[in-house]
């Protein structure tokens, strides 16, 4: 455990540890270096910097020719628009031929609260994952954040991460192994199965004290790729704690986690599923912590609906 930080800080700070050492890393930010994070290495390598204004398509294209030249760009802007007003050129002229473009949404979900509807992505996990060939990450904490960058760079090919605005605790280690495309275990349990992504397995992590004073030992499983899809591991988790699974995602329960998650086990008998996601609506304006209210995204609701879920 460890002080709190926002995931969209703790990428940038690896990158930027990375870059020290991989000298044909670029960052490209299209004008919001401030809010998605990317201001620390436009500070620290500002020769390898480029913010192309309030274009991103634009930026997309541009990193898809640094890709073609051998270097490794790294673009980022809050995700509604990285992956929605740029959905295309991400299409076409990064993933259909493959090429080498590490995009990075921030303020994942409804927690940019301030900002409304309009600027909250709850789609984009839904839209990337829809990508042939696309990689989708998505840290918990801070340090998963930092280390995501190398996990990045490592693969060769498209690959989207998305990374929240409200600051968080670190429940993981930095010298905890991440292996793409497989879940991490962060408790073993017998009751039930608890899958969570992004800022869900933080609000996972602080209900298992209150799950425990309720009776119920819970797994928690924490998926930080979202595609490729660890199927194997997730059968394995749930069928070894009690056939009970609750998923929680703060994104669209189409096309996300949820509907990843009961694709793996519906070839599996006695499976008892319940989820906690966003019932395909769009955020609005608020408090941040009114609109998780709202959206049912606390660990009220996390404790009640696995103890509902105990109860089938």
């Amino acid at each position: 455990m460890g002080d709190k930080a926002a995931t969209r800080f703790g990428f940038y700070q690896g990158l930027c540890e990375l870059a020290k050492e991989k000298e044909d890393i670029y960052a490209l930010d299209a004008d919001l270096a401030k809010t998605t994070g990317s201001v620390a290495f436009q500070k620290a390598f500002p020769e390898r910097y480029i913010d192309v204004g309030i274009a991103e398509q634009n930026m997309i294209g541009v990193a898809a020719g640094l890709s073609r030249t051998g270097l490794t760009p790294f673009c980022s802007s809050m995700a509604v628009f990285a992956c929605g007003r740029a959905y295309e050129i991400i299409r076409n002229a990064v993933a259909y031929p493959h090429l080498n473009v590490k995009v990075i949404g921030s303020h994942g979900g409804i927690t940019a609260a301030g900002d409304g509807g309009t600027h909250q992505a709850v789609e984009d996990i839904a839209a990337m994952r829809s990508i042939p060939g696309m990689v989708v990450l998505q840290p918990c904490d801070a340090n998963q954040a930092k280390k995501m960058a190398r996990v990045m760079y490592d693969i060769k090919g498209p690959v989207y991460l998305r990374t929240s605005r409200e600051p968080v605790e670190n429940i993981t280690e930095e010298e905890d192994e991440i292996i793409p495309g497989k879940i991490q275990i962060l408790k073993e349990g017998k009751d039930m199965a608890i899958v969570a992504t992004g800022m869900m397995t933080i609000l996972a992590h602080r209900a298992l004290e209150e799950l425990e004073r309720n009776g119920i030992d819970a797994s928690l499983i924490n998926v930080h790729t979202l595609k490729p899809f660890d199927k194997e591991g997730i059968i394995r988790e749930v069928e070894k704690s009690g056939r009970k699974v609750l998923v929680l995602e703060e994104a669209n329960v189409i096309g996300g986690l949820t509907e990843a998650t009961a694709a793996a086990l519906v070839e599996c008998d006695g499976i008892r599923f319940s989820h906690i996601a966003i019932e395909d609506r769009f955020g609005q304006s608020g408090e941040t912590g009114e609109l998780l209210e709202a959206y049912g995204i606390t660990v009220e609701n996390i404790v009640r609906k696995a103890m509902e879920l105990k109860e089938r």
